[in-house]
């Protein structure tokens, strides 16, 4: 088994003070003890669903930070970007955590009322891996099958990058809408698709599958640009829950600080030990160890122009986004500034 290169790799606030100005400003401190629970804010949260997405929720859970900030969470799991979309435009969810921006910034050029307010996940947490062993590059790829998403999706536009970094024309291979990373994973071990792209928490066991990652298949080192996942909400959330959303982020903003510290090791491996359909605590420490040297969790909630702007001109080089829309017509990083204010 080949070892990884770590190295390389619910307050509500009186109409009063919501008319006053700033949100934040009416509540800079945490809250705790019987008052904050009988106040706390309801945030409806979606997201899709991952292992490091369900790990670290199952870790917010176990910490209260969203608690601590005076929100009464909801969680709710779809399987797809349009689902996700449709939660927040019908005002069903207020906010999604986690999923892949690509299909956001499509959704906003095309007239969507909806706003990135703060980056996730900065790099992606994937490898390329196939049970080939003849397959060793990118170039060994032309002709062959690649498991992967729907056109546009997360996945698809992930391989498109990493193909196109290398020269390879992405017409010279065939793409199959096998699903989320995990169904494309089994595929790959089942040897139904030549290769193709997953998330890290099978890594340290290719052995075990029989499969390996290929030569420029390590994707956080590959594609640093690439943002893996964001933060979105609608127009009408952010102009009517604005200070529930920003007590969100500032959460979940105190939870990736925390991710990114020594000291989180034992709370993050019982955390994926409880959501996993194989636990291991062998591979959640190596998960945890590359979290901690890749540092891809947003600390301070920043999302970019220059991350924005490769994700547009990524979706127009595949052809589901027409043209580039400003980054302020994209994002409303205030929340995001607003949040980190809550941290002190």
């Amino acid at each position: 088994m080949q070892s990884p290169s770590l190295s390389s790799r619910r307050v509500f606030l009186g109409q009063a003070a919501a008319a006053g100005g700033s949100l934040v400003a009416s509540s800079a401190l945490p809250f705790t003890g019987a008052t904050a629970e009988a106040t706390r804010q309801k945030v409806n949260i979606v997201n899709t669903r991952g292992m490091a997405t369900i790990t670290v929720q199952e870790l917010m859970k176990r910490r209260g930070h969203l608690e601590e900030f005076g929100i009464e969470p909801n969680i709710l799991y779809v399987v797809d970007a349009s689902r996700l979309m449709g939660s927040l435009l019908s005002g069903e969810s207020d906010i999604c955590m986690f999923s892949g921006i690509g299909s956001v910034l499509t959704a906003i050029e095309k007239g969507a009322k909806i706003k990135l307010v703060a980056g996730s996940l900065i790099k992606p947490e994937h490898a390329i891996y196939t049970k080939r062993p003849e397959i060793k590059s990118i170039m060994d790829l032309e002709g062959r099958t690649l498991g992967a998403g729907s056109t546009g999706a997360l996945l698809h536009t992930m391989w498109v990058a990493i193909l196109r970094k290398y020269g390879l024309d992405e017409r010279k291979v065939k793409f199959a809408n096998i699903g989320s990373t995990s169904d494309v994973f089994r595929a790959v071990a089942a040897g139904v698709v030549d290769a193709g792209i997953a998330e890290i928490d099978v890594f340290d066991q290719q052995a075990k599958f029989g499969v390996h990652v290929i030569q420029e298949g390590e994707l956080w080192k590959e594609l640093p640009g690439f943002t893996f996942q964001g933060a979105y909400a609608s127009d009408k959330a952010i102009k009517e829950k604005r200070d529930a959303i920003v007590r969100t982020l500032a959460a979940y903003a105190r939870l990736y600080r925390f991710l990114s510290t020594p000291r989180s090791k034992d709370e993050f491996v019982a955390a994926q030990l409880a959501v996993s359909a194989r636990p291991d605590t062998s591979s959640a420490s190596w998960q945890w160890q590359f979290f901690q040297e890749q540092q891809i969790y947003a600390t301070d909630l920043t999302l970019s122009e220059e991350r924005v702007r490769y994700m547009q001109e990524l979706n127009i080089f595949v052809g589901v986004q027409r043209k580039r829309v400003p980054y302020a017509d994209v994002t409303d990083m205030s929340l995001a500034r607003d949040a980190v204010k809550l941290l002190g």
